[in-house]
């Protein structure tokens, strides 16, 4: 019985330290680097939130929410991971230019609304609900007409 009690009370302890997740408005919460990035490319957009999130064994993550809707996730030394700019487009610099070519040649009427970088390159949405998934070396891999296969 004082085994299961005790580990009850383990639980209970360390539950709440598992996911300490912080919600904020100050820019000084993020990393220097994330900072600078907001600067950067969004020097007009307000914050809207910044939720600060300590994972148990691994590094902190931060995801911040502007007022004008976009999503931008940054991971633990600041660089930013994901960037959703809902129904306006990402700034050109954040895209790869090889990228930004292939986009623009093959879907001219289309703007990109979302880039994720991923160890394997970068998943982009266009505007018109495309998803496309490009090397390392920006070359497309796969489009979401070939993800259904």
């Amino acid at each position: 019985m004082r085994k299961i009690l005790f580990v009850i009370f383990a639980l209970i302890a360390f539950v709440p330290m598992a996911k300490a997740d912080k919600y904020t408005l100050d820019r000084d919460a993020l990393p220097v680097k994330a900072q600078e990035m907001l600067t950067t490319y969004f020097p007009k957009a307000k914050v809207s939130m910044i939720k600060v999130d300590r994972h148990l064994l691994k590094k902190t993550d931060y995801d911040v929410k502007l007022v004008n809707g976009t999503k931008i996730e940054f991971n633990n030394a600041g660089s930013w991971t994901s960037v959703d700019c809902k129904k306006r487009s990402v700034p050109d610099e954040l895209v790869p230019q090889r990228i930004r070519k292939k986009v623009a040649s093959t879907y001219p009427d289309a703007t990109i609304n979302k880039i994720t970088k991923k160890s394997g390159g970068h998943i982009i949405v266009l505007s018109d609900g495309t998803e496309l998934k490009f090397s390392v070396l920006g070359q497309l891999k796969k489009s979401s007409d070939s993800l259904d296969e």
